[in-house]
């Protein structure tokens, strides 16, 4: 048993009241619920798969923006190591 919950039982059950204690108050201090918490992932769930393959689009987008600066700026610095 210690083997999979990586500790003696008790030891894991205290840990768990704890971090369930501390987590349970700062959940009420910014007023979440766990529904609330369900319905944001499940609306950002929905929205990536209505976005589709705009989604994917962006990002090849944003790695050929990237790639437009990051690979001549790498050909010249191992071109100016290279004369070293």
């Amino acid at each position: 048993m210690n083997g999979f919950l990586g500790d003696s039982p008790l030891r894991v059950l205290v840990k768990l009241v704890v971090l369930s204690f501390l987590v349970g108050l700062v959940m009420s201090a910014f007023g979440w619920t766990p529904g609330d918490i369900y319905r944001s992932l499940v609306l950002a769930v929905e929205r990536v798969w209505y976005m589709g393959f705009a989604a994917i689009d962006n990002l090849v987008g944003y790695f050929l923006l990237g790639a437009a600066i990051v690979v001549p700026l790498f050909l010249l610095i191992r071109l100016a190591n290279y004369r070293r």
